[in-house]
């Protein structure tokens, strides 16, 4: 059976988002899933190759004044017209560490995510107020959710 790949580009600054990162991570790389290849790349390490690579993505980000981080948002400007015409329909998800309520950075990737083409497999999750433990599970079960679908070409 030939590999998928699932490519996490997650920009993680501080121990509870690279909890996070590390839940997406984990859940992604389940003892369950068996045909799933995850590459991770922080934001400025990752490119058009990357997702020119990929059969499913994870987009992860801190709100930033109400925005995505500066490094996701690099990362979009970097990619974007490369892969535009050649990842219509990718399948993607993303999540969200909200010190606030995260409703501008939902909008401004789901805008860059709509131009793009690529297709919600579940609607963005967004983790906000103060830190609670809980995140970190919810993150790992996104992560095991992308795989196991991409493993079993739900989408």
């Amino acid at each position: 059976m030939s590999s998928k790949v699932l490519l996490i580009v997650a920009h993680a600054p501080s121990d509870n988002t690279r909890a996070l990162r590390d839940a997406v991570l984990r859940g992604a790389t389940h003892a369950d899933v068996e045909a799933v290849e995850v590459r991770y790349r922080a934001p400025l390490e990752a490119g058009p190759e990357d997702v020119l690579g990929a059969d499913a993505i994870i987009l992860g980000t801190t709100e930033n004044l109400g925005y995505m981080s500066g490094a996701l948002k690099d990362f979009f400007d970097r990619s974007y017209y490369p892969v535009l015409e050649l990842k219509q329909g990718l399948p993607c998800a993303l999540y969200i560490r909200a010190g606030m309520d995260g409703t501008g950075t939902r909008r401004a990737v789901e805008s860059i995510v709509t131009g793009l083409r690529w297709n919600w497999v579940q609607p963005p999750l967004t983790l906000k107020g103060d830190w609670q433990e809980g995140f970190v599970q919810q993150a790992e079960e996104l992560g095991l959710y992308l795989a196991a679908g991409l493993d079993n070409s739900v989408f």
